[in-house]
Parts: C-alpha cells; sequence; structure tokens
C-alpha cells in the first residue's frame, strides 16, 4: 500500500508539475503574442499617418498648381478683354489713340498687386 502511495504521490508531483510548466509556457505565448500584435498595430498606424500624410501633401500641391494655374488663366483673360475693349474704344473714336497708350502705363503698374497662392499646408 505504502508503493502504492508513494505512485500516486510522485505522479501528483508530475501532474502538478507539468500543470505549473504548462501554464508558464502559456503565459509566456500569450505575452509574445501580445507583443507581436502590438508591433504590428504600431506599424501599420504608422503606415497609415505616413499615407494620410503623403495625400494631404500631394492634394495641397495639386491645389496650388490648380490655382496658380487659374490665376494666371484670369489674367491672360483679363488683358485679352483690356485690348478688346481698348480696339473697340480706339475704332469708335470714343478716345485718342495716344490718351489709351498714356492710360496702358497706369493700369500696368496696378498688375502687379496680384498676390499669388501661398503653400498654406507646408
Amino acid at each position: 500500500m505504502d508503493a502504492l502511495k508513494k505512485g500516486f504521490s510522485m505522479a501528483k508531483e508530475g501532474v502538478v508539475t507539468a500543470a505549473e510548466k504548462t501554464k508558464a509556457g502559456v503565459e509566456e505565448a500569450a505575452s509574445k503574442t501580445k507583443e507581436g500584435v502590438m508591433y504590428v498595430g504600431t506599424k501599420t498606424k504608422e503606415g497609415v499617418v505616413t499615407s494620410v500624410n503623403t495625400v494631404a501633401h500631394k492634394t495641397t500641391e495639386q491645389a496650388n498648381l490648380m490655382s496658380e494655374t487659374a490665376v494666371a488663366g484670369a489674367n491672360q483673360t483679363s488683358e485679352k478683354v483690356v485690348e478688346g475693349l481698348e480696339s473697340v474704344v480706339a475704332s469708335t473714336g470714343l478716345v485718342k489713340q495716344d490718351e489709351l497708350e498714356n492710360t496702358k502705363g497706369d493700369l500696368t503698374k496696378q498688375e502687379g498687386d496680384v498676390e499669388k497662392p501661398t503653400d498654406a499646408g507646408q
């Protein structure tokens, strides 16, 4: 009977030891898994932030390019309109050609007053 008790006692100790080692192994595995998930999450977040910043920067560049193009187009259009009006006014005789040329000098001084768009996002 003592031999059976001793055998069961040893078996019990073995099971307890195995359970403790299993528990420690599972805890370590869970910890490593958590670290891995956190690492992947951090890297994914960094990638998303970088992508968003890149898209925002490119969008700002394109918006600035479009606004510069629009301003240039508006300036060209207004110059053509003024030239056309000068031609009509001169051809009708309402204003003399030399008066028109004197007025043109005054207008060109004001053309530089238009501000160009700035890079607000940078």
